[in-house]
C-alpha cells in the first residue's frame, strides 16, 4: 500500500503489520504513522484467522501467549521481523525465525525496573512477615509479640542467577538498600568489565544458592535452565532462604518448592511464573507457609507497558524502513 508524501515527496510503501495480543496505543498510534496495522488483542485467541492474517503480514507483534511456530510460522510468508512485548522468547521458535530470514526483536531492558522492584518487594514482604495482620488489628487482636521477629533486608546477601539487563538493575536497587549482591551467569565471562563497574561478586552457581539470603532467578527456560532449582538444590540453599521467581516457569521444581516451605527449610518464596499457567486448581502449593504467587505479572506495569509498547515500535518500523 502507498502513503501519499508531503508535497515534493515521494510516496512511502506501507507494509501491513499485524499486531495479535495488547499492545499500548502510543506503540500503535507509532505504528499507524508509518504502516496498515490491524490490531485485535483477541487474535491470539482465534488461531485460524490469525494464520489468515499472517499471509500478508510484513510484521507481527506478539506477547507471550502467541506460539510462533509451526503453521503459524509457515503461514509467515512476507514476514521480516517479530516483535515481542516482552523478553522471554520460548513462544518463539527463533532458530526457525531466522532460518526464513524473519528477525525477532524482543524489548530487552524495557521491564527490567519493573521486574526488580517486584524481585526486591516480595522479598521485603517475606523477610518482614508483618503485612498479613490487617484483618487481626481491624478485629480487635494484637499479635505484637508473634510479629515482632521479623527480619529486614539491609546486611543480607542476594544471589542472582543470570546477570543480564533485569539482573543489573535488581543489583544496583539491592545495593542501595545495603545488601550485598553476589551473582552468577554462565554467559557473562568473569572478565567482563560489568562485574568491577556494578560492584557485584562474580562466583559460582554452587556459591550463590549456599551463600544467599534471596535467591532471584534470572535466566530463560532452556533445555539446561529447565528444573535447574530442584529438589538437590533447593536442599542447599541456606536455611530460612528466600527463592524468588521472576523469570520462567519449569526453572524451579514447584512439589519441592512446596515441599521445602513445608518443611521449614525455606523462609519463603515468591512465583510470578509456573511450568503451567494459568496454574491448575490441582497444585503442589495448598497450605503452604510464607508463599507469595502473582500471575506472571512481574514485568507490566504502567510505566514498563509504554515503555516496551513504543520500543517495540521503534525496532520494528526500523526493520521495515
Amino acid at each position: 500500500m502507498l502513503r501519499a508524501g508531503r508535497p515534493g515527496h515521494r510516496a512511502t510503501l506501507m507494509a501491513r503489520v499485524v499486531i495479535c495480543e495488547f499492545m499500548d496505543a502510543p506503540g500503535i498510534e507509532a505504528l499507524r504513522a508509518r504502516h496498515d496495522v490491524l490490531y485485535d488483542s483477541g487474535l491470539v485467541d482465534d488461531a485460524p484467522r490469525l494464520r489468515a492474517l499472517a499471509a500478508d503480514a510484513e510484521a507481527l507483534v506478539v506477547r507471550n501467549r502467541t506460539q510462533v511456530r509451526g503453521d503459524l510460522l509457515a503461514a509467515l510468508a512476507r514476514c521480516k521481523v517479530v516483535g515481542r512485548l516482552g523478553v522471554g522468547l520460548d513462544n518463539i521458535d527463533v532458530e526457525a525465525c531466522a532460518a526464513r530470514g524473519i528477525a525477532v526483536i524482543p524489548a530487552v531492558g524495557a521491564n527490567a525496573r519493573s521486574v526488580a522492584e517486584y524481585v526486591l518487594a516480595s522479598a521485603m514482604l517475606l523477610r518482614r512477615g508483618v503485612y498479613g495482620a490487617t484483618a487481626d488489628v481491624v478485629a480487635g487482636r494484637w499479635p505484637r509479640e508473634a510479629l515482632s521477629n521479623g527480619r529486614e533486608i539491609g546486611g543480607t546477601t542476594l544471589g542472582l542467577v543470570g546477570f543480564g539487563s533485569i539482573g543489573r538493575v535488581t543489583a544496583a536497587l539491592a545495593q542501595g538498600m545495603g545488601v550485598r549482591v553476589i551473582a552468577h551467569d554462565a554467559a557473562v565471562p568473569d572478565t567482563d568489565p560489568v562485574w568491577t563497574t556494578s560492584g557485584v561478586e562474580c562466583t559460582t552457581l554452587e556459591r550463590v544458592v549456599a551463600d544467599a539470603d534471596i535467591v532471584s532467578l534470572h535466566v530463560p527456560l532452556l533445555p539446561s535452565t529447565r528444573g535447574l532449582f530442584d529438589a538437590r538444590r533447593i536442599a542447599a540453599m541456606k536455611p530460612g532462604a528466600i527463592l524468588v521467581n521472576a523469570a520462567r516457569g519449569g526453572i524451579v521444581d514447584e512439589a519441592a518448592l512446596a515441599a521445602a516451605l513445608k518443611s521449614g527449610h525455606l523462609g519463603g518464596a515468591a512465583l510470578d511464573t509456573f511450568g503451567v499457567e494459568p496454574l491448575p486448581s490441582a497444585n503442589a502449593f495448598a497450605d503452604c507457609p510464607n508463599l507469595l504467587l502473582t500471575p506472571h505479572v512481574a514485568g507490566p506495569s504502567k510505566e514498563s507497558s509504554a515503555r516496551i509498547s513504543t520500543l517495540i515500535a521503534t525496532r520494528v518500523m526500523e526493520a521495515l524502513a
